[in-house]
């Protein structure tokens, strides 16, 4: 590792320890990425990033939840912070940036200031969130939930696949469950939570700009869907008389697809998950759970084709004589980027690029649309290879990485001015 007398590599280390962060022992597999919360891989790189942390002259700590926080304390001791952050937790077989980029960029950041022995008139905090993706557990970001003061979805009963509940996988990581409320952040302790991500889609790299800046997050609803049929021999019950759970999803699934295409272009609608029971070759399929993602720029847009989803789904059953259970996993309204922070970013990426910044609405779900209900939220996106995210093949360069660190130091020095 670079100790703080070395010169600084910026972009370059950024992309590095991402690298080193996408494989074993901070992956749970060997052959891809997979780090969910509060696995061995978790553990790990909060291990390294701790690490790193410390020679970028911040204390640290891991919260009561798990999330690895980083301090480097202002001109004036106690300081109010300005946070900066990602997500450290991955999905299955994901890629190397998402989330990441955003916490070791925001290392790099503070770094960049100790080595030039710059203080500030707030702190610098940058953070960590163990759980953004969901992949574990049956809930999205319940740790920046703790942190802004929301909690809601945080169950502790809740069990990942394995069978182990959410309160049992804090204790087994250490954590004592009566202190998880100390992980909450107070608005008089935090000024504003900046956030950089890859873009996780090809607008920039369509239109040739390194980084953009995002104005709002995308409205979001996520259901877990069950069709109960009648499971039956294949070669024995004749198909007027099946009560098939499976076709039934086809035909919602498509539904949904057709749904998806007929808004405006912010409305996407998408089934990523499908199971099948019994599952076997010879068995008309009896039960049915499947996903539905559907997001929008507005709430008003995301609401009416949500509507008209859960509609035809009754349709689809009650004409089928399927059993249908719908059950509302994720509500997230459309988060608007604070006005003057948007401002700033843009005239930090103004000044690195010499080019008016690209401003652009961001489909995906990130720990900013939480950590607004706390403070004032920006987000800065970095290009990513043909828009490419939650895969193996995402990617980005030195170079870009390199603009977006100048452009959120450029950030930090434009928020002293206007704090």
């Amino acid at each position: 590792m670079h100790g703080l007398s070395a010169p600084p590599p910026g972009g370059r280390r950024i992309v590095e320890r991402c690298d080193l962060l996408g494989r074993p022992p901070y992956s749970d597999e060997a052959g891809s990425l997979f780090r969910p919360y509060l696995g061995s891989g978790y553990r790990a790189t909060l291990d390294r990033i701790a690490a790193w942390m410390a020679l970028a002259d911040m204390s640290v700590h891991v919260d009561a939840v798990g999330n690895v926080v980083g301090r480097y304390e202002g001109a004036v001791p106690d300081a109010p912070a300005l946070l900066l952050g990602s997500h450290v937790d991955s999905v299955r077989n994901g890629g190397r940036y998402d989330g990441m980029l955003g916490v070791v960029l925001g290392i790099e950041v503070v770094a960049c200031f100790a080595r030039e022995g710059r203080r500030f008139p707030f702190a610098l905090e940058v953070i960590g969130f163990g759980d953004e993706e969901g992949s574990r557990f049956p809930a999205a970001m319940l740790t920046s939930r703790t942190v802004a003061g929301t909690r809601d979805g945080f169950d502790l009963s809740m069990t990942d696949r394995e069978g182990i509940s959410l309160s049992e996988a804090l204790s087994e990581f250490g954590l004592d469950l009566a202190t998880i409320d100390e992980a909450r952040m107070t608005r008089e302790r935090v000024l504003a939570y900046v956030e950089a991500h890859i873009e996780q889609g090809p607008v920039l790299e369509a239109e040739g700009h390194a980084v953009g800046v995002v104005s709002a997050i995308a409205a979001q609803y996520r259901y877990l869907v069950t069709m109960h049929g009648v499971a039956g021999h294949a070669g024995t019950i004749a198909m007027r008389l099946r009560h098939d759970a499976l076709a039934a999803a086809a035909e919602a699934i498509a539904m949904v697809e057709r749904i998806g295409r007929g808004g405006p272009d912010d409305l996407v609608a998408t089934v990523g998950r499908l199971e099948v029971a019994p599952g076997a070759a010879n068995v008309v399929p009896g039960d049915v759970v499947f996903s539905i993602d559907v997001r929008a720029g507005t709430n008003a847009q995301r609401d009416a084709a949500a509507k008209a989803i859960r509609h035809e789904l009754r349709q689809i059953a009650d004409r089928r004589g399927i059993g249908l259970e719908v059950e509302l996993q994720q509500d997230l309204s459309a988060t608007p980027c604070d006005g003057v922070l948007t401002q700033l970013m843009e005239q930090a990426v103004a000044d690195v690029t010499g080019a008016p910044a690209r401003v652009l609405v961001s489909g995906a779900g990130h720990d900013a649309m939480v950590m607004a209900h706390l403070a004032p939220v920006s987000m800065l996106f970095v290009r990513c290879e043909k828009g490419i995210s939650h895969n193996p093949a995402e990617a980005v360069t030195a170079a870009d990485v390199e603009i977006a660190l100048r452009a959120m130091m450029d950030f930090v020095r434009l928020f002293e001015r206007r704090c």
